[in-house]
């Protein structure tokens, strides 16, 4: 399985991005068994989750940073996972990555990186202020 995220870039406090994140080497129909998430990185610091959803999309994380700003969603006809954003502001400021687990991804870790076995390369987002 391999993962390609993108719509990554250059944007003001206040504005919005959308990333995405597209899966192939997945097995047609089966994109939906994924648990999925993002993560991000910013210089210095750990990585960490911003949102993440389990296969049926019935169980949903967001870090506290981005609740009410940050929406994930899944188009599982097109193996793509979304990140809407938001309301950006400078500390979103970060490398983007999108993560699957083909099982079952449960709310209690849904947030930990060590449950995830693939990533993408991840997408660049500063936020000017």
């Amino acid at each position: 399985v391999q993962l390609q995220a993108s719509g990554g870039g250059l944007v003001q406090a206040g504005d919005s991005l959308r990333l995405s994140c597209a899966a192939s080497g997945v097995p047609g129909g089966t994109f939906s068994r994924y648990g999925l998430g993002w993560f991000r990185q910013a210089p210095g610091k750990e990585r960490e989750c911003v949102a993440a959803t389990s296969r049926s999309g019935g169980s949903l994380y967001y870090a506290d940073s981005v609740k009410n700003r940050f929406s994930i969603s899944r188009d599982n006809a097109k193996k793509t996972v979304y990140l809407q954003m938001n309301s950006l502001e400078p500390e979103d400021t970060a490398v983007y990555f999108c993560a699957a687990k083909d099982q079952i991804l449960t709310a209690g870790v849904m947030s930990l990186a060590s449950q995830y076995y693939h990533w993408g390369q991840g997408t660049l987002v500063t936020v000017s202020s």
